[in-house]
């Protein structure tokens, strides 16, 4: 069976607008913004910062989804691995965006002895900040980081590496099988390490450096984790529409649609734990950071977010008919792609920016920018090989497979 995907010209086209969009927008942004006063420098690099570490970590959560259902030893997902194959193996592209970005910032970044986006890089006289300058300073920032997406990578690629590699194995061999399996509980080791505990602090939290949550990387997670799901259904059904992936069938999107509904619940649970601990507690350090989402000039994206993210997946996706629907699973696809960048926008943005943030052109141009990236080198990969798993040995079991 020879599944090839041969990247259709409107696809070519319209990603390449895309980019196109982007790359005005931000030599736009660049003319008209730094040469602004601080707050126009800040939005200019802040949405850079947003987009680029929104997009490489749903990148991410490709490699996780793959390490996971190894480890779990899962079927389903054979019938359309090579989508999170694809999106997975394209991570270095989008981690080398996110660290030219970041390192700009950290290491270019200053208005009068002060960087607008990463506080403590200055901590100056500030005791809160001088006593976290063991972690937040620049040589802890720029190790962790090139580390980080350097590992990321390398398993993105590895991963896809050996799923080709099977295909050429022995009939019934099962020495690639199980090498994917340790390679998968490494990458986990390597995933808690990082997307779980340390990046996040460093990337997005100290932002606003003088608030702390035990919660946010969790949270974070969550949101990347149903956003690259979200991302991987997207595909599916694009392919599925191009004739591509014989092998899904409806049980594999009902699977896919699950997924996004449960981890849209599994976001609210974290959402709700931790602003209702900080709620609760009341204590001043921490619930600076929901006074100006909750009650500040961000309410209405506070109010929207959880609309978005919780009341339309929960209502649209709790039905078996609905998970089962092309038309819907693909809407609420885009749906909660677009939300969690709205999430990953009040995580990034209101530090820096306090009541001086935009919604506008410049941002929406650099997202179409990212999208274009995304949609460029992901079709590119998927047209390099088939999309069929062959020699996969778990092969029978996605052919049969049944909700």
């Amino acid at each position: 069976m020879n599944d090839r995907f041969e990247i259709p010209a409107s696809l070519k086209r319209n990603s390449l607008a895309l980019i196109a969009i982007g790359i005005i927008t931000l030599l736009i942004g660049a003319f008209t913004m730094l040469g602004g006063d601080v707050y126009d420098k800040t939005r200019f690099w802040i949405v850079l910062l947003h987009n680029s570490v929104f997009f490489l970590l749903i990148s991410v959560a490709s490699i996780f989804i793959q390490a996971a259902v190894a480890l779990a030893q899962g079927s389903w997902i054979v019938a359309y691995r090579r989508v999170p194959e694809a999106i997975g193996a394209n991570v270095w592209l989008f981690g080398i965006i996110a660290l030219v970005i970041m390192f700009c910032i950290v290491f270019g970044f200053d208005v009068k002895g002060v960087n607008p986006i990463y506080e403590w890089v200055h901590p100056g006289n500030d005791k809160i900040l001088q006593g976290k300058s063991n972690f937040l300073n620049k040589g802890m920032f720029a190790g962790f980081s090139i580390v980080t997406v350097g590992l990321w990578a390398f398993f993105g690629r590895k991963f896809r590496a050996m799923s080709l590699a099977q295909e050429n194995a022995p009939k019934n061999n099962t020495k690639i099988y199980w090498k994917f399996f340790r390679w998968s509980g490494l990458f986990l080791l390597v995933y808690g390490l990082t997307q779980m505990s340390t990046t996040p602090w460093l990337w997005i939290m100290s932002t606003q450096p003088h608030w702390y949550s035990t919660l946010f990387s969790w949270y974070t997670f969550a949101s990347a984790f149903v956003s690259g799901m979200a991302l991987i259904l997207l595909w599916v059904v694009y392919l599925k529409n191009q004739g591509n992936l014989v092998l899904v069938t409806k049980e594999h999107m009902h699977d896919l649609a699950k997924f996004m509904f449960a981890f849209s619940i599994f976001w609210t649970y974290l959402w709700f734990a931790q602003y209702m601990l900080i709620w609760y507690s009341n204590q001043p350090e921490e619930t600076i950071y929901f006074k100006l989402r909750q009650q500040g000039p961000y309410s209405v994206l506070f109010y929207s977010n959880f609309i978005i993210n919780f009341c339309m997946p929960i209502l649209i996706l709790m039905s078996r008919p609905s998970k089962r629907n092309y038309f819907t699973v693909t809407f609420m696809a885009m749906i909660i792609i677009f939300g969690h960048w709205l999430d990953y926008y009040q995580m990034i943005v209101p530090g820096p920016m306090g009541s001086h943030w935009h919604m506008g052109w410049y941002e929406l141009g650099i997202f179409a920018g990212f999208v274009g990236i995304m949609m460029t080198c992901v079709s590119r990969t998927l047209a390099r090989t088939s999309l069929v798993p062959k020699n996969n040995i778990l092969l029978k079991e996605t052919i049969v497979h049944l909700s």
